[in-house]
């Protein structure tokens, strides 16, 4: 079973940072490669950005009144939810043109 993640691309826990403006403030999220396909993967499903992916959980989260002190992991666990919802079946995955949308996004 440990074979199936110690053979995974490395590139995947690499991590890079991207600034967005959320809410009108400039933010700077750091994130592994893989969490940034997942969010790019959820935002082509609802059909926006990924950048207007993130400031709608931020603004939805603070509505929420959830205590945002740590952002990043909060949108770790939003990726790790939606990727349990497609394994229990609850959601279907849908990637049909998503790798063109990651072609041209780097």
């Amino acid at each position: 079973m440990c074979q199936l993640f110690i053979n995974a691309d490395s590139n995947l826990w690499a991590s890079h940072t991207k600034s967005l403006r959320i809410d009108g403030v400039v933010s700077s999220i750091r994130l592994e490669n893989f969490f940034w396909q997942i969010l790019e993967e959820i935002s082509f499903r609802d059909d926006m950005t990924c950048n207007q992916l993130i400031t709608k959980l931020y603004l939805e989260s603070l509505d929420a009144e959830h205590d945002m002190g740590n952002f990043t992991s909060f949108l770790r666990v939003c990726c790790s939810r939606y990727l349990s919802m497609i394994a229990d079946g609850d959601i279907p995955r849908d990637t049909t043109t998503l790798q063109d949308v990651r072609v041209s996004h780097h």
